[in-house]
Order: structure tokens, then sequence, then C-alpha cells
């Protein structure tokens, strides 16, 4: 190549970021649209509570899916389904060796589900396709969005993307009936040749993700984006309390050795530990059980699941171990031996990555957004793709904080900024902000 041909390129590269600048502060997502595409999708798992039950490889899920491909090729993607049975829609770039840049979200909801949780990921993603399509912008990186599998029921389109679905999660029973490696094939994907789905580190530039928040802090301050720091880690464990089960008429309370009362006590100094300590951090017990059960029968044991998140490992641990001190005392005291089964099944910390974080927050503040850095208490696809390319997440606020419901809601303005956001975002991305 001359010298001159190499100016050219150059300037042309140069130029071409002010270009697509101002192409990005000229676009921005329609609010109308989205609500209608919003209010569309929620029509498949309709549920008389005004929620959906879409769960993952329902015949719901399945006509879900159908009308997200229909959006995807009308908006001039050509769309395929890899062996995971994640839907991906691909725009080429003029770079076509460049790797993607890719962003979405998920569609299946939990039962009972709102109408909001991943699915403004993937409609806000199909904007901002519609919008580069409108907008006559055609980016030097591959584009791709992508509709995830099975987000709910443990990350599964994801986490096959990174290489880290196995037999045993396969042949874990879904919400559907079906086994997760039965619904896999349901909806088009191969779960015996899931290698083909994976991705390796370098393969995409980014990930981004717009997602409803989930809680009420955006809502509550009236910002208008969060720009997500990470996705907390989660570890779980069962806690056996074993007492002595007798007679609840004939056993005199000064002598009985109740599993139910320390595992009352137990409850307390979770709460207690966790709200002691300086941060985020949350500590919850969500299921207990006792043994045999009966009202007129003390309980010998008690079963109790003890759950921790934190963006920290170090964190997460230090309240354990304040935890498992407090349960020796009371242990100790009540007679009661306490025993923890930590399981396999939780997710460590997920950061996102810091120059995305600057990007997110810099469109944000550009397009006129207030905006504000925060952590993500719920698991998302998000965390799994962290571990194989730059991730970032955009949070648009949910009304009263309320999310797995019928009365989720964030407003068609709310989800036209994420999607104005990501939009810039991905501008930026594809522009170098990101080398």
């Amino acid at each position: 190549m001359n010298s001159t041909a190499k100016c050219s390129i150059l300037l042309g590269f140069f130029f071409l970021l002010p270009t697509l600048a101002v192409a990005a502060d000229t676009l921005r997502a329609d609010a109308d649209r989205m609500e209608q595409r919003i209010v569309a999708l929620s029509a498949f798992g309709a549920n008389t509570d005004g929620g959906v039950d879409r769960i993952a490889f329902s015949k719901a899920d399945l006509a879900g899916r159908a009308y997200i491909t229909k959006l995807m090729k009308a908006a001039g993607l050509s769309v395929r389904l890899d062996t995971a049975g994640n839907i991906i829609g691909r725009r080429e770039g003029s770079q076509p060796d460049l790797p993607v840049i890719m962003f979405g979200s998920h569609i299946d909801s939990v039962p009972g589900g709102g109408n909001f949780d991943g699915d403004v990921g993937v409609i806000g993603a199909i904007e901002v396709i519609e919008l580069l399509k409108a907008g006559n912008i055609r980016t030097r990186h591959p584009l791709e969005v992508v509709s995830f599998t099975d987000e709910e029921g443990g990350l599964t389109g994801s986490r096959a993307m990174i290489g880290e679905v196995d037999d045993r999660t396969l042949s874990v029973m879904s919400h559907s009936g079906m086994t997760i490696g039965e619904g896999i094939r349901a909806v088009g994907g191969d779960p015996d040749r899931l290698d083909l789905a994976e991705r390796k580190p370098g393969d995409i530039k980014a990930f981004i993700e717009l997602h409803i928040e989930q809680g009420a802090i955006l809502d509550e301050e009236g910002i208008d984006i969060g720009v997500v720091e990470g996705i907390v880690g989660i570890r779980w464990w069962d806690v056996t309390i074993e007492g002595s089960a007798n007679h609840a008429g004939t056993t005199p309370m000064n002598r009985r050795r109740d599993a139910m009362i320390s595992a009352a006590e137990f409850i307390l100094a979770v709460n207690q530990v966790a709200t002691s300590m300086p941060g985020a951090q949350v500590a919850t017990v969500g299921k207990i059980r006792a043994e045999p059960g009966a009202p007129n029968v003390i309980p010998g044991k008690v079963v109790l699941s003890l759950e921790i998140r934190d963006l920290s490992a170090a964190k997460m641990q230090a309240v354990f171990d304040d935890v498992r001190a407090a349960s020796d005392r009371i242990a100790d005291a009540r007679s009661t031996p306490i025993r923890y089964e930590e399981l396999n099944v939780a997710s460590p910390p997920a950061p996102t990555n810091e120059a995305m974080r600057r990007i997110i927050a810099t469109s944000a503040d550009d397009l006129g957004l207030s905006f504000r850095l925060m952590p993500s208490g719920a698991g998302h696809d998000a965390q799994d793709m962290a571990q194989i390319a730059p991730t970032g997440m955009i949070f648009v606020p949910s009304a009263k904080g309320i999310s797995h419901s019928p009365k989720e809601f964030t407003s068609a303005k709310d989800m036209a900024h994420g999607a104005s956001v990501l939009l810039r975002t991905v501008l930026e991305i594809d522009g170098g902000a990101l080398e």
C-alpha cells in the first residue's frame, strides 16, 4: 500500500469519529415504537394478572421468539440460532474481520413475571439497529443483537456462549416440564453440539446489556440512567440445625432442644450481621423447613437456606464468617449443632469493564441524561459475557422498584433513554473509544 492510500485511510478514520458523533446526536430512540413492541411481546404468555408466564421453552416462549426473529429480520438483520438456541441477528460492518460488538438480553420470564425484565434489552437492541438503518450509518465492526435462551432458568444461553454448560446442567428440570437439554432442542438448538455456540476471548469487541434496574434507586432519586459497576456474586448454603424432637405437650420449656428456636435466632443473626457492616452487601434466609413438621411436635431438625450477595468476594466471605461465628454461639447456647453445605451453583462477582463504564456515562451525559454508578443486585447474562469480553450494563428505572411481578413497569420515555444511550455507546466503541 502506498503512502497516499495509507493517508486516505487514516483521514477517513479520523473523520469517521465526529461523523458518527453527529449522527448519534441527531438520532433518538422512538419511545412509541418501543412501547408498541413491548405491548405486542407481552401478548405471548399473558396471564390474567397483567403479567406473563413466558417461561423458557414453553409454547409462549416459542411464540415470543418467533416475534423477535420477525422484528430482527424486518430491521435488516441476518438471523440465526446457535446450538444453545440463542437468537442472533447480525449486521455486517465495513470491516467484517473486526470482532463483533454484541448487545441484547432475554425475553423469557419467571412464572408470574412482568413485561419489562429482559424484554427492554432485546427491544432496545433492535431499536438501535432501526436507528442505524434510518440514519444510513454503517459501523466498522459487525454488530450482533442477541436474545439469550433461558436466562431466568440459570443463564443457560450466555453460559453456553462461554462454554460452561455441562451434562449436569442439561439434565436439570426446567419450569417448562422439560430438562434444559430437551428445552434447547425444542427451541431449535442442539444440546449435543454446544461447543459450536462458544465464543472465545477476542471474538467479541464488547458486550452491552440494557436492562431495567429491578430496584427503586433510579426511580426514587429521579435519575435517568444507571451505569452498572458490576453484578454481585451469589453464594448459597443449605444450613441444618439439629435439635431433639419431642412431645410438645409433655416436654417442659427448660428441657427442650428446639431446632426452631435456634433457627429463629439464626435468621435474626443473619439480618444483624448484614445490616451492621458498611456497604451494600445483602444476606437472606428465604427458605425454611421444620421436621417432622407437626404442630404437636417440637422440631428436631430445621433446614434453611442462606444466600449472600455482594460485588466483593472478600466481603461475601466476611459476612459468612460473621454469620458462622454467630451460629456457633447459638449452637452452643441451645445445644443444637449447626452445619453448612455450600451449593456449587453460586456465581462469583462480575465487575463491568471500567472503560465501558466511562463510555456509557459519557454517552448519557452527552445526551443530557442524568446518571449514577450502581451495582446490580440481580444476576444477568452480562455476568457471563464479562468473562470473555469487555462488558457494560445500562440500567433504566423500574417504577417503585417492582420486578418479577405483573406490576413491573418502565415508562416508554425511560426505555427510549436507555436505547439512545445504547446507540451512542455502540457508536463510541465502534469509533475507537475502547482501544
